[in-house]
């Protein structure tokens, strides 16, 4: 079973666009929420197009809405890859 990790969220969060350029990606950053992060809803809907289209995982808009912090995301990722 493939398992998901906050260092795979990192890289894809390093990946996407309007990363503040401020911000340390090595930082404990697994609960921190993705707006204090400065990181917009479209970017965090970009995150979640890029998780699902590297590991297959489905990501509905409404379960997008309710990953707050990284670490909820790569919680409900490997949800979904356990199921």
């Amino acid at each position: 079973m493939t398992t998901f990790t906050l260092d795979d969220m990192r890289r894809i969060m390093g990946g996407c666009a309007g990363v503040p350029e401020s911000l340390d990606l090595a930082d404990d950053i697994g609960e921190i929420p993705f707006t204090d992060l400065g990181y917009d809803s479209l970017a965090v809907l970009e995150m979640a197009a890029r998780i699902q289209q590297e590991l297959g995982v489905r990501i509905p808009d409404d379960a997008v809405d309710e990953m707050k912090t990284p670490q909820a995301a790569v919680d409900y990722v490997n949800r979904r890859l356990a199921a």
